[in-house]
């Protein structure tokens, strides 16, 4: 965490401001320190501030970005998935100095990567560990600030943000709704936020995952990750074949059997794809939650939240929307 960039924090359930009491430090960069407030301390670790318990119901995602800390880099992996996944979302320019954007759920910061090279000044948040490794693969860009904390309760400034991101993560609140609504008092008047979310619908119940989630998310860690691989080291080869003679239900076949497969999706070789299978299978059957919302459900959260100019669309598995707080 820079000391430049410590006035950004505020108490997260006062959004008092906080002041910084500087431990080890290297220039303008603190390494361990407290941020505190007349009641409250948070500790900042290994250059992160954090403001929730290490355990939480998030773990899942500490252990798979952590293990999986480069596999989704754009600057990593050899595609421009994360860019194109932002940017044809949102529909935000591609520069945005001048402008705040809070990014709730970073996980390892393949977003957090594109964002900071918009010359915002971003703020980048996530409950689990994970917010380790998108520290540790953004920490180059002056202009991120990286916190461990609650989507409930962001550390910062209410209506302080011009742009809100959250992708990939309302599904796996335990209240996707409060999630969003949570969200939406960051944004400024005049501001804008986008999110996405599984979809609910008839295909949902083709997907293996929702029949095997209620074991698999109370397995140990240690033990799922041991079972992934066994379950995709079985199903993988099967469903190529499929994918070979009959196309696209191949990949129809994998869903029901609750394993990721880019094949046909991605260009990429084929270790990076069963890399991307591995990565995606757990985090399918891992998470302490899976919510999906249908389109009229998230169009209702727009309407709770007083938001205008919403606008929502469907691709494939998600629900992908944006809306903007009015001005007054």
């Amino acid at each position: 965490m820079r000391k430049s960039f410590s006035d950004v924090f505020r108490h997260p359930i006062t959004h008092a401001p906080l002041g910084l009491e500087v431990g080890e430090s290297t220039g303008d960069e603190v390494i361990t320190g407290v941020l505190r407030s007349s009641e409250d301390e948070f500790p900042i670790v290994n250059s992160i501030a954090r403001f929730v318990p290490a355990a939480n119901y998030a773990e899942s995602f500490g252990r798979q970005w952590l293990e999986y800390s480069t596999t989704q880099l754009d600057s990593r992996a050899n595609w421009n998935e994360s860019r194109r996944r932002l940017f044809e979302g949102t529909q935000w320019p591609e520069d945005l100095h001048g402008q705040r954007v809070l990014e709730a759920g970073a996980g390892m910061g393949r977003f957090t990567e594109v964002l900071a090279q918009t010359g915002a000044s971003i703020c980048s948040f996530d409950l689990s560990r994970s917010i380790e490794a998108g520290y540790e693969n953004n920490q180059r860009f002056s202009n991120v600030l990286f916190a461990q904390a609650d989507i409930l309760n962001p550390p910062f400034e209410l209506a302080s943000f011009d742009k809100v991101l959250c992708i990939g993560v309302l599904q796996h609140c335990p209240s996707p709704r409060n999630a969003f609504l949570s969200l939406c008092r960051f944004v400024k008047p005049g501001g804008e936020i986008f999110i996405d979310i599984y979809r609910l619908n008839w295909r949902s119940f083709l997907m293996g995952k929702y029949y095997l989630r209620p074991l698999t998310r109370r397995l140990p860690l240690p033990l799922l990750r041991t079972l992934v691989r066994y379950h995709v080291g079985w199903v993988y080869p099967t469903t190529g074949v499929l994918h070979k003679v009959l196309g696209r239900p191949g990949r129809v076949a994998s869903t029901v059997l609750s394993v990721a497969d880019y094949r046909g999706v991605f260009d990429l070789e084929d270790s990076k794809l069963k890399e991307l299978a591995l990565l995606d299978t757990f985090d399918a059957l891992s998470p302490a939650y899976d919510r999906p919302a249908t389109v009229g459900m998230v169009r209702r959260w727009f309407e709770s939240a007083g938001f205008e100019d919403v606008q929502l669309s469907c691709a494939g598995s998600w629900v992908k929307a944006k809306g903007r707080r009015p001005r007054s």
